[in-house]
């Protein structure tokens, strides 16, 4: 079974310290000396525009953005417009896909996957739509993917509503879409409480990608010994 170390950040964090972060686990899993890094987090208000482009998709100017105290971020991820801030669990999972033996398009099924079982335990039935990757439960998406791939190690990773601020969702077309929605877990069960379903979170990537994962208090103890 391959080991993956996972690194639970407790304050809110901005978009460019979580790239900070993600840089410090890409070089220590390009060592080769573990599988990957799990970093587990929740961002400070931001919007991130991928690869794919998306300011189109931004509905209001940037200096109304910095007045709500938002910031705005181009990114190197996969995809286009996307909104995180608290009430969100990020996963960046940082991992050598060649030592899961797994490609890149089985790589985001089983990201999906994940919160598809997270879900299942709260007897919350939801799914993949075909044409939009992510998480949907009906036709709203209740988690994001966006992903980068270099020399077969991951970056970025997905967005899990939980307790979201929808006000700052309607400030942008979620990825691009118009025509369908977004929702969080609150919609769905009454109490709602983070560090449980991160718990369960990390246990549905046990299962899914058939990997232990290890607790590390903070990724500049795994700098150390790597």
């Amino acid at each position: 079974m391959k080991s993956c170390y996972v690194t639970e950040l407790k304050d809110f964090i901005s978009y460019k310290e979580g790239l900070e972060l993600q840089k410090k686990a890409f070089d220590i899993v390009s060592s080769g000396k573990i599988d990957g890094i799990l970093l587990l987090l929740q961002h400070s208000p931001v919007i991130t525009i991928g690869k794919a482009g998306g300011r189109e998709n931004l509905l209001i100017s940037e200096k109304k953005l910095k007045e709500l105290g938002i910031e705005l971020y181009e990114s190197t991820r996969g995809g286009n417009i996307t909104y995180h801030g608290p009430g969100q669990l990020v996963a960046y999972p940082i991992l050598n896909l060649n030592k899961f033996n797994i490609d890149a398009h089985l790589y985001l099924r089983k990201l999906e996957e994940v919160i598809i079982r997270t879900l299942q335990i709260y007897h919350i039935k939801a799914g993949r739509k075909a044409k939009y990757t992510g998480v949907w439960i009906d036709d709203a998406k209740i988690a994001a993917i966006g992903v980068a791939l270099r020399r077969w190690i991951t970056k970025h990773g997905f967005s899990f509503n939980i307790s979201i601020n929808k006000d700052h969702f309607a400030l942008i077309n979620p990825c691009g879409i118009t025509k369908f929605g977004i929702c969080s877990l609150e919609d769905f069960i009454s109490d709602v409480y983070y560090d449980e379903i991160l718990y369960n979170v990390k246990i549905q990537f046990e299962k899914t990608f058939h990997m232990e994962l290890i607790d590390k208090a903070n990724i500049e103890d795994l700098s150390d010994d790597y």
